[in-house]
């Protein structure tokens, strides 16, 4: 039986080969995705989702529009500068034909679980306003949750929007925390593995020819992504950042986890820092009380990139 998913995603170049992963995959069944800002506005994610499932033929998805700001700040702006103004690599496609369905995203997410209690995997590609938000609205929904396979965070190594933060968890660093803090299966993939899986400029070149619709979208988005890596980084290709999560869901083999209560901080230089328990015993620390999150630390990187490279190969996906 194929995994149910729901991605909540802020489209973003990096979601659109993680959507479109997921897409070819058989092992996976998406129950719909939902969105939020991020990468761009709501509005724009929105618009971004909708034209993907249209590009991949699958408009029988339901998309969500969720979260507009985050919960304790004003949202901060989009990354054009990496993603595009438009956050799919400045192609600025006319309206999608799609409309997203009634229901905030939020509401949505709790239907579909208490639809399918412990069947749902939550795979979050954005700032977590979204799952705070339906864990909000119905405190006891975790335990209904199958699992949470997140891409957020760096416990063990820098941020990538300010030294302590990663970008998803600093545009909403109150909703992260309410997520970490849930009773249920938490699966971090974060920079602590996602920069260790890097697709170099060579291989991004090879999307053009594979002769489907997903990866013709890809060859037209990534050149602006490639742009940012070598333009801030020096680097001539991409760090995998979102589809590393797909990757995990299919193979779960491939990554090595540590198990360890998460804060995220709240204050200060160091807002968005996901912080680990690590070799704490005190019952009167703010780690108190949480369950272990369990966090990506290492990553067969050549297995990962070839999964998820067969996977764009494939002509036909779900």
């Amino acid at each position: 039986m194929a995994r149910k998913i729901i991605i909540d995603t802020d489209p973003g170049i990096d979601d659109a080969l993680a959507i479109f992963y997921a897409l070819a995959a058989p092992e996976l069944e998406i129950l719909g995705l939902t969105t939020v800002f991020g990468n761009g506005s709501t509005q724009m994610s929105t618009a971004n989702a909708l034209h993907l499932l249209e590009i991949a033929g699958r408009t029988d998805i339901p998309v969500a529009h969720g979260a507009e700001r985050p919960m304790g700040m004003a949202f901060q702006g989009g990354a054009p500068q990496v993603h595009g103004a438009d956050a799919q690599g400045n192609l600025f496609l006319p309206a999608p034909a799609g409309k997203p369905v009634s229901m905030h995203a939020a509401q949505f997410i709790i239907d579909q679980v208490m639809a399918a209690p412990g069947e749902i995997t939550l795979v979050p590609l954005a700032p977590l306003t979204n799952i705070a938000l339906a864990f909000l609205l119905k405190p006891d929904l975790p335990q209904y949750i199958r699992e949470i396979v997140l891409m957020g965070g760096a416990a063990f190594v820098p941020g990538n929007i300010t030294p302590a933060a990663e970008a998803n968890i600093w545009n909403d660093p109150e909703a992260a925390d309410i997520v970490f803090g849930a009773d249920c299966n938490i699966v971090m993939i974060g920079l602590d593995v996602t920069e260790h899986l890097f697709l170099p400029g060579s291989r991004l070149e090879q999307f053009a020819s594979l002769g489907n619709p997903r990866a013709d979208h890809l060859a037209r988005i990534l050149p602006c992504y490639r742009d940012f890596h070598v333009r801030q980084l020096g680097l001539d290709g991409i760090h995998v950042h979102d589809s590393s999560t797909i990757s995990y869901l299919l193979r779960p083999d491939l990554f090595t986890l540590e198990g360890h209560p998460v804060r995220v901080e709240l204050t200060g230089l160091g807002r968005g820092k996901t912080w680990p328990a690590v070799g704490r015993s005190d019952v009167e620390s703010a780690w108190a009380g949480r369950r272990p999150i369990q966090i990506a630390v290492k990553v067969d990187a050549d297995a990962a990139l070839a999964l998820e490279w067969e996977h764009h190969s494939r002509t036909l996906g779900r």
